[in-house]
């Protein structure tokens, strides 16, 4: 089904609104924490809940490996299975096309499971049935996503391959009706950092047709302001009325700087990852808790955010938690770095509806820049 976007509000490219699809629907910008294998580490779908997430991105390739489609299609849906009430969207596996080495063919790739060494074939139309069977409420069509810097012929062949491969999962999409009654399909734009390539493959995505429409092959290695001219050239032709999601990205500049362009979703492990190895947003800037300037410090975490679920402890406590590698700290941290980006995420959108936003952009590069 077709998401749609309706725009609250424009502050130049950086706009607010709501994206609709069949299943619900969730405010713009709108960051997804990564739930690898139907759980974001550390967490539950309770704290999700509680710390206002929208949408949660899981895995397919890890998910189809275990525990297998079929148990959580029988569950209800990944969303069912992990008991969470928001709403869900599941990668395509292009991304493991990119970091695992597969075997690539005209057909598809084929993975070996990072479990038990099993060979798994993984084509256009098996990435859309298992996303169905996966239940999530937007799923991803399968891309191919090259490093980055490749020779231009790499992501050449990545671009014809990427738009065969998009027709491909779309016709599945449609004529599966479970998918297509409940689930959106959002199509992938590749092109590496060449301009001409980036407003090819979009073309062609759009010329296939999909309910929503991403940017992949980005921050993969390129220097941010090659990054950021692909995403202009991306946005510039996608269409308004319909939602814009830039994959894998999640640092403050790197998010108040797409938005300027015109997206209005992403999703990042940046921040769970970080707060696993003793790294915390906050609104001093990037702090590590594991630093022995901290040993001593009864201070709460982050005095600037006063809603933070870690200010109920010390940061000479936090890091003692961390310095000995008690899970509870690891915990804390990443409640506490998704509370803070889902506050600077809410706080980015009321500048846009404020007409505040290069204002707002200004303090974050100020911080974070």
């Amino acid at each position: 089904m077709r998401a749609d976007f309706d725009i609250e509000n424009l502050d130049g490219e950086a706009r607010t609104g709501t994206v609709k699809l069949a299943t619900g629907s969730f405010k713009t910008p709108c960051f997804m924490p990564v739930g690898t294998r139907g759980s974001v580490r550390h967490l539950s779908s309770l704290d999700l809940s509680d710390l206002g997430a929208q949408v949660v991105l899981a895995n397919t390739y890890h998910l189809m490996l275990r525990p297998g489609a079929e148990i959580v299609k029988n569950a209800g849906g990944i969303a069912s299975f992990a008991k969470w009430k928001g709403l869900t969207l599941t990668d395509s596996g292009g991304y493991q096309i990119f970091s695992l080495d597969p075997k690539v063919d005209q057909e598809g790739a084929t993975f070996r499971s990072v479990y038990d060494g099993s060979y798994h074939k993984l084509t256009p139309e098996t990435s859309a049935e298992i996303q169905a069977d996966l239940g999530a409420d937007i799923q991803m069509v399968l891309d191919i996503c090259p490093a980055l810097p490749s020779p231009e012929e790499t992501i050449r062949e990545s671009v014809s391959m990427t738009a065969e491969w998009g027709k491909r999962g779309r016709e599945k999409f449609i004529n599966h009706p479970d998918a297509s009654s409940r689930q959106s399909q959002f199509g992938i734009v590749q092109g590496g950092i060449t301009p001409l390539l980036r407003a090819e493959s979009t073309k062609m995505t759009l010329d296939t047709g999909f309910d929503g429409y991403a940017i992949g092959g980005l921050s993969v290695g390129e220097g941010r302001d090659e990054m950021l001219d692909s995403v202009s050239v991306v946005t510039d032709l996608l269409p308004k009325d319909q939602p814009r999601y830039f994959m894998g990205l999640g640092d403050p500049v790197g998010l108040i700087s797409v938005v300027e362009r015109g997206v209005d979703m992403f999703d990042c492990v940046l921040p769970t990852r970080l707060a696993r190895h003793g790294t915390v947003l906050t609104t001093e800037g990037k702090i590590n808790i594991r630093n022995a300037r901290f040993a001593e410090d009864e201070s709460s975490l982050d005095p600037g955010f006063p809603e933070s679920p870690a200010n109920h402890w010390s940061r000479s406590y936090l890091r003692h938690l961390m310095a000995t590698d008690e899970p509870t700290g690891a915990r804390i941290l990443t409640l506490h770095n998704l509370a803070w980006l889902f506050n600077f995420v809410e706080n980015m959108r009321k500048a846009i509806n404020e007409n505040k936003f290069q204002e707002f952009r200004k303090e974050t590069l100020d911080i974070w820049g």
